[in-house]
């Protein structure tokens, strides 16, 4: 038999399986000899007072060993062993992409990723060129090329999305291809770039033993439609056949925004939000979340940070945390100026850093009505390029210290960063729309108050974070997830604006290949 329980520990009891053992049996006024094994079901910090606690979930047996069976791809050689099996087509090889791929393998049906980048082996060693050169490769980046912009990011696995699939499952896959245990049971569970990198391997290795196809460098340019229902999509070099397309190409697409547009296939605009990188000292961030000069000590994991708040009636919050990690250049062209987040797995560098964005309405992008459903994606694109010139070229970034922001001072110069391409001071209100830097202004006066210490001259803001979310819809029917005018199609993912991290867009994946599967 097994029992539930919860019970609260200091980080240090936390850290050891005899400590938790001997805490259980207290709890369950049992002898710790009578407990068979104890698995852990959640685990959660909660730092609100100086007497930090972890609290944990855990399931414990007693008298019995538990005979619950690992986790297994059931059915994942089903296309293998059925040469005639019904194709589907999916583009793009992020999250979305790949876990449709991985539940159409399991129902017998044989996908074909077209994926305009490359492998994560050769992704990386054209993002080593791009540290070194400051010139972008536009198919193969930080946000282009097998796994999508979630491999190189810090893989947080956590997602409010509970009722768009099972999140569990997500990160049993996960689990079964190579992230660590504790992704099933952590509160705020994070894989990392190092870690990610080599699931994203091992997944493709089972699409392709099990009767897939990925074919890397194929940029998908059109798709073939006749009578409104889709036949199969047209790339640089042929023509891909199929009656079913899962279109999950991610949110820094914007080529396939414009042929949807041109081609008359509907599109939305839709909100999002734009505005930079906040990089603070790790060793502050522990010291404000634990209430301790000394910081986080030997048990506890680098501290993390949310905000949200209204400000000049609109949504600032901070977005993709990534404790214990680096600021890094995401822009996918010549001339524009983004930037990202992501840490390894350890989270061990002397940063903190987060996306701190504001809300962009429809209202605000009146100045591009002329671009229609894409003025979205234009204006994002006008704030790359102010980014780019006012810092120079070669991906340099335009930054300025937090507290010289508040108070409209030139910073003079910066704490060592972890952004390799170089920082160049500017004035952000110079680089930012107004709406956006009246509104971090505000926020940045408020997050400080709320977090003594935060409001600080030792963190930069490091521009431009455009890309938290697509600015364009793809929209779908809400039950058969089939485009509203295209059968056959299946918008996915981030890119179609019905995603928004590793986990969401995984699940959204998995759903449109079930839909499609449920058609056989």
């Amino acid at each position: 038999m097994y029992k539930d329980i919860n019970i609260s520990l200091s980080p240090k009891e936390s850290s050891f399986d005899n400590t938790i053992k001997r805490k259980a049996a207290e709890f369950l006024k049992i002898k710790e000899e009578e407990i068979k094994e104890i698995q852990k079901i959640k685990s959660s910090i909660d730092a609100r007072r100086r007497n930090i606690k972890v609290n944990l979930r855990l399931r414990v047996w007693i008298g019995e060993n538990p005979d619950n069976p690992n986790f297994s791809m059931e059915g994942i050689d089903s296309v293998k062993t059925n040469k005639s099996s019904k194709s589907v087509i999916i583009v793009g090889a992020g999250p979305a992409g790949l876990f449709a791929a991985l539940l159409l393998i399991r129902k017998g049906i044989k996908p074909i990723i077209l994926e305009r980048g490359k492998c994560v082996e050769e992704r990386k060693l054209d993002i080593r060129d791009l540290y070194r050169s400051g010139i972008v490769n536009t198919e193969s980046n930080f946000s282009f090329g097998e796994g999508g912009a979630g491999t190189f990011s810090d893989g947080k696995l956590f997602t409010r999305s509970k009722k768009r699939g099972n999140v569990n499952e997500i990160l049993q896959i996960l689990h079964y291809y190579g992230a660590q245990e504790d992704i099933l049971w952590k509160g705020h569970p994070h894989v990392g770039t190092d870690v990610l990198s080599k699931i994203i391997v091992n997944i493709r290795k089972d699409i392709l033993n099990f009767g897939g196809e990925i074919h890397f460098k194929t940029k998908v340019t059109n798709l073939i439609v006749e009578n409104k229902n889709i036949k199969g999509v047209k790339t640089e070099n042929k023509d891909f056949k199929s009656d079913n397309v899962i279109l999950a190409t991610g949110h820094s697409a914007k080529d396939v925004y414009k042929f949807l547009e041109e081609s008359n296939i509907k599109i939305e605009s839709k909100d999002f939000a734009v505005g930079v990188r906040l990089e603070h000292p790790q060793a502050l961030i522990d010291q404000i979340q634990y209430h301790s000069k000394e910081g986080r000590g030997k048990y506890l994991p680098a501290a993390e940070y949310s905000f949200v708040g209204q400000f000049s009636d609109r949504g600032v919050f901070s977005f993709c945390m990534c404790p214990g990690g680096i600021v890094v250049p995401a822009s996918t062209e010549d001339g524009l100026q983004v930037v990202n987040g992501m840490s390894s797995s350890g989270r061990n560098t002397i940063w903190a850093n987060s996306a701190m964005v504001c809300q962009v309405r429809q209202d605000d992008l009146l100045a591009y009505k002329e671009y229609g459903n894409l003025a979205g994606l234009y204006f994002q694109e006008d704030m790359e390029k102010i980014a780019y010139k006012f810092a120079g070229g070669k991906l340099k970034a335009p930054a300025q210290r937090m507290k010289d922001f508040v108070e409209r001072k030139f910073s003079n110069d910066f704490p060592k960063s972890s952004y390799k391409m170089g920082l160049t001071s500017c004035d952000m209100y110079k680089v930012l729309p107004n709406f956006v830097s009246k509104s971090l202004k505000e926020a940045f006066i408020s997050f400080g108050k709320k977090a003594n210490g935060f409001l600080t001259n030792e963190a930069v803001m490091i521009g431009v974070e455009t890309r938290t979310s697509s600015p364009v819809r793809i929209p779908r029917d809400r039950e058969n997830m089939e485009h509203v005018q295209i059968q056959g199609l299946y918008p996915c993912g981030e890119g179609a604006g019905y995603a928004g991290g590793i986990v969401s867009a995984a699940m959204d994946g998995y759903t449109c290949a079930s839909r499609i599967s449920e058609k056989y």
